[in-house]
């Protein structure tokens, strides 16, 4: 989860989430070089009158600065467009997941199991455990299995809200009268939280989401469990 004094991104827990990594990382290189480049180049027409001449006047200096930031722009378009194919791309799901937001709760929904369906609300600070974790634990968590291919379909009944698991690199919006989709796979077990990203009233900050994955043994005993 998130801490206070985190400078970076959450660990990874999905392929999306480490591909976004390497590209906030490449971005970053990039944005770090030409910074460099550009200060040089300041500090080079503070103090140095031929450089000052050369950046000013002429048809070679006209053609670095329209070439060098297309060739940059490619260097970070290319990558950006694979990623956003990456997260558009949805493969055959084995679990679907429905996930509704409420003012100012989540349901959720197992569309390929019978009766497993559970609203999910945030635990008061008042009634929480020593071991829970303030404005982010719930009373009834979203359990997944790791290493499988999920399909999550999210939508509201009121207002937009936002379905959002850092971890995991999954954010879509859930909108009134509209179905969005999603496709992730959870790569290890534990512990995931998130937080609905779009601000949709008083309550907005009060509505966490935890994703627990499990092995598919496990999950299949708790899914049996709850169509029981």
């Amino acid at each position: 989860m998130a801490s206070w004094h985190s400078l970076s991104f959450q660990d990874s827990a999905s392929p999306l989430m480490e591909q976004l990594i390497y590209f906030h990382d490449h971005a970053m290189l990039v944005l770090i070089l030409i910074t460099t480049l550009v200060g040089y180049m300041m500090a080079s027409l503070f103090f140095n009158k031929l450089t000052n001449r050369f950046l000013l006047e002429g048809q070679t200096i006209e053609m670095i600065w329209t070439l060098l930031p297309a060739i940059i722009l490619i260097f970070i378009a290319l990558p950006s467009l694979r990623l956003l194919y990456l997260l558009d791309e949805v493969n055959t799901p084995k679990v679907t997941l429905k996930t509704v937001g409420h003012q100012w709760y989540w349901s959720y929904e197992y569309s390929d199991f019978l009766q497993a369906e559970f609203d999910s609300y945030m635990i008061q600070p008042n009634e929480l455990p020593e071991s829970g974790f303030r404005l982010l634990d719930v009373d009834n968590r979203t359990v997944l299995p790791a290493n499988t291919q999920i399909r999550a379909l999210i939508t509201a009944t009121d207002v937009i809200h936002s379905w959002t698991v850092p971890a995991l690199g999954v954010k879509a919006d859930a909108v009134p009268g509209r179905l969005n989709q999603i496709s992730f796979t959870i790569n290890r077990m534990g512990l995931f939280f998130g937080q609905c990203s779009e601000i949709c009233g008083a309550n907005h900050s009060f509505m966490p989401i935890v994703i627990e994955s499990t092995s598919i043994n496990s999950f299949l005993n708790w899914i049996t469990s709850m169509s029981n």
